[in-house]
């Protein structure tokens, strides 16, 4: 099995990513959001239940997409002779964290490009969602979560690709979990609240600061790729040694 990035690492610049990166989601999501409050009438507590729902129905579909890119990465870098494997994976990984970091610092605007690709598939799915509205239960608020996840989303696809190369199914998800655990404090919260979040993270600084430490996330691993690829001897020796007498 190829290496796994280190969890900590990857887990924390996730929650990072989603966080940082939540402004967007609102401006993306917070119609749908809206649009959804309204639809669960009754009390707050039960608007509140509802909202819980649909975004832990959101976070389970790209929990779920991670699984699958994360074993789906697996196989493929496992596929590669010798330590070119655990090369790759570090090689992407590194990748996909230094274009969050560059989207995040503002320098770079390459994702609207992959919104514009998952357009297609959401036509398809959006009317699944509509066809549950209104909401009377929370499992259906579940239900509609799960397929607001496949809302085209620049910064969620570039996530997904990232956790290619989190070295299994479990890594994958883990990725994607922490990733929407990230986006959501600003999805949950409403009017004041949410204006004055997003104005704190839509501020130059912020964004560029948290940018930067993504980035560095991205160089550090980009040095781990590095030595992996100068020392290909060292991945080799933690693999078992075929006898010269066999």
């Amino acid at each position: 099995m190829v290496g796994k990035m280190p969890e900590n690492v990857t887990v924390a610049s996730a929650l990072l990513v989603g966080l940082l990166g939540s402004p967007h989601c609102l401006g993306m999501c917070g119609g749908i959001v809206g649009t959804l409050s309204l639809a669960a009438s009754g009390s707050r507590a039960r608007q509140w239940g509802f909202l819980l729902a649909y975004n832990l129905g959101r976070i389970a579909s790209y929990a779920a997409a991670g699984a699958l890119l994360g074993a789906l990465g697996s196989r493929l870098f496992d596929a590669l002779p010798g330590p070119l494997g655990r090369w790759g994976a570090h090689l992407v990984s590194a990748a996909f964290m230094i274009a969050l970091g560059l989207y995040l610092t503002g320098w770079w605007r390459g994702l609207a490009a992959l919104e514009r690709a998952g357009a297609h598939l959401w036509r398809r799915v959006e009317p699944l969602a509509r066809r549950l509205l209104p909401v009377r239960h929370p499992a259906q608020a579940l239900l509609i979560g799960s397929i607001w996840g496949f809302l085209p989303c620049g910064l969620v696809y570039t996530a997904l690709a990232w956790s290619l190369a989190a070295g299994d199914a479990v890594g994958g998800a883990m990725l994607m979990a922490a990733f929407g655990a990230g986006t959501l404090p600003m999805l949950l919260v409403s009017g004041t609240a949410s204006r004055a979040l997003g104005a704190a993270t839509r501020q130059t600084a912020v964004r560029r600061m948290s940018g930067v430490v993504v980035l560095a996330f991205g160089v550090y691993s980009l040095a781990a790729a590095g030595l992996h690829a100068g020392h290909p001897q060292t991945s080799a020796a933690a693999s078992p040694a075929i006898s010269a007498d066999a």
